[in-house]
């Protein structure tokens, strides 16, 4: 049930939001609209913790404000790397297993290690990430443990 009212909170929120409309006719059409979400989502049976993560939030705001500073970090790397004459990259491509458990983890995980500059995720196997980096030094054995670490215990919740 709570995760039914999460979801009905945040696609209000999200509607109101995006349109800043409280006439009639519009008005009325939004909460049609978000009538039709919530009863698609519960047809689909699928109001869940991946659903309607919004209980999430006061554990992710420190891991996005430490990803943040990992981002800035990433970014300095890079942009050394643009500007020099002669660039010293060394691209290499790196398998990294995950402690992430849940699908929403996993994702978050690989979408942390591609929003740093530098480095992507190509695929997901499992509880692998194939993970593709400028520099060799940068997706070494170990590179993203702390990552996966705060994103475990972020979204899963495991310490």
């Amino acid at each position: 049930m709570a995760y039914l009212l999460g979801l009905i909170a945040g696609v209000s929120i999200f509607w109101f939001g995006l349109s800043g409309y409280f006439q009639f006719p519009i008005l009325h059409m939004g909460i049609g609209s978000i009538i039709f979400v919530i009863w698609f989502v519960a047809r689909l049976k699928i109001i869940d913790r991946e659903t309607s993560p919004y209980f999430l939030l006061p554990r992710i705001l420190g891991y996005w404000i430490w990803l943040g500073g990992e981002i800035v970090k990433a970014n300095l790397v890079v942009l050394r790397a643009a500007l020099s004459v002669t660039p010293d990259i060394e691209p290499a491509m790196t398998r990294v297993k995950t402690r992430c458990k849940s699908d929403l983890a996993k994702a978050s995980f690989a979408n942390a290690i591609t929003l740093t500059p530098g480095t992507v995720t190509i695929d997901i196997e499992g509880d692998e990430l194939l993970v593709h980096g400028l520099y060799a030094r940068d997706v070494a054995p170990g590179s993203f443990d702390e990552m996966d670490r705060r994103t475990s215990e972020a979204i899963d919740g495991k310490s």
